[in-house]
């Protein structure tokens, strides 16, 4: 299980005038002088905002050092699921379909479709992670192993969001991208993502209800995926810092880097969702660092508010809780991860790559009907554009 560290590969974007001193690699020394100095104000809340839990409890929350003494995330493929899945390949084949058209009635599985069902149940209601294994890719060409991918997450969540809406150049929703470091073809300072660098990746969320990740190849060295429980490091907040909750759950202004008509948008970082007839009280977390503090290509822009102390500090707590209480899946080639993205957030370790090994995964965001958790209103907008509207003949090659 490699933990390896990779020295950050891109240089750091200087922030917007007043922004405070704080970049997307996160800085220990410095979050725990700007801890201090905010400790010292009188002014910070001492109890929570109304109606938020004192304490979550239940299987979401758990630690990365004991949360394998009961829980066995990685669910292992039989012989019998894997001639399962061979055939699923021949019979889609076999339909002359688009791969668009994927879906579990296109993509049978007779017996794996029950135990991919029991563990979308654990996605939403249980741990929030699992790792599939024992798929060989190099048994298979490119494109069957997509077809494999995309068949086998059907069954999991039926619904696949759209990651961009064009595909060389043409009118199209992508629903499955390729993850890879781009900086030997485009250039370090042409990329505004560490998904396509080298570079670790702070703990951050994706878009979506799940991200799932199919390991083509691993890197040479490094790459861990990390995976913290939003519910155990919202426990520590709130019993120690019940002002940095009422920070996270109010409307923070991220950076939309010219992907739309507003130049930032308004929402907050931190859910609370009342227990229900039908549902137990949950707290989903939703936000990426870089919308905040800019990376490589895409700093944030000068004509948005530069964050707060507070919401500096907030983001700080959220990635050293994160990588305290984390776990390291031990990503192997051949894996598929699948993460409930409302309740759980990534990171990933820096990494290096050698010209007979270069990490590549593709990357699925799905949404399952029957299991989902309810979408929070400020955010329901980015749900449609992931998922609405899209049909097995819009969806661009993958």
């Amino acid at each position: 299980m490699s933990t390896t560290t990779i020295t950050s590969t891109v240089l750091e974007t200087p922030g917007p005038p007043g922004q405070p001193d704080i970049s997307y690699h996160p800085d220990h020394e410095k979050w725990q002088a700007r801890v201090a100095r905010r400790q010292q104000e009188a002014n910070l809340q001492k109890t929570l905002p109304a109606g938020f839990p004192e304490k979550l409890t239940g299987d979401l929350v758990w630690e990365g050092q004991t949360v394998a003494d009961t829980y066995n995330w990685t669910f292992v493929l039989s012989p019998q699921h894997l001639a399962e899945i061979d055939q699923a390949v021949a019979h889609f084949k076999g339909l002359n379909k688009p791969l668009g058209a994927i879906s579990q009635e296109t993509f049978p599985l007779p017996t794996l479709h029950a135990e991919l069902r029991r563990l979308s149940a654990e996605l939403h209601k249980g741990h929030g992670f699992f790792v599939l294994r024992g798929l060989t890719v190099d048994n298979y060409t490119r494109e069957e192993n997509i077809i494999i991918y995309t068949g086998v997450s059907a069954h999991v969540a039926s619904q696949r969001g759209r990651q961009d809406h064009k595909f060389n150049g043409e009118k199209a929703d992508v629903v499955v991208t390729h993850i890879k470091d781009l900086t030997l073809s485009q250039g370090s300072n042409l990329i505004g993502s560490p998904a396509y660098t080298t570079d670790k990746q702070v703990f951050h969320t994706d878009s979506g209800d799940i991200v799932s990740l199919f390991a083509l190849e691993t890197s040479a060295v490094g790459g861990a995926s990390k995976l913290a429980s939003t519910w155990r490091v919202y426990n520590e907040i709130a019993a120690t810092r019940p002002d940095l909750i009422h920070t996270l759950s109010a409307e923070w202004q991220a950076d939309t880097f010219e992907k739309s008509d507003k130049s930032y948008i308004n929402k907050p970082l931190l859910f609370h969702f009342p227990k229900t007839d039908s549902t137990p009280e949950r707290i989903a977390l939703q936000y990426a660092r870089r919308y905040f503090v800019g990376f490589g290509a895409l700093p944030r822009s000068s004509d948005i508010p530069p964050i707060t102390e507070a919401q500096a500090e907030a983001l700080d707590t959220l990635h050293f809780l994160g990588d305290k209480f984390c776990v390291n899946t031990d990503f192997q080639k051949g894996d598929i991860q699948y993460i409930n993205n409302l309740a759980i957030f990534h990171a990933r370790d820096g990494f290096t790559d050698t010209p007979e090994k270069r990490r590549h995964l593709l990357r699925l965001w799905l949404r399952d009907p029957e299991n989902a958790w309810e979408t929070p209103r400020a955010i329901q907008w980015r749900w449609e554009q992931l998922y609405k509207d899209i049909t097995p003949e819009s969806q661009g090659a993958y």
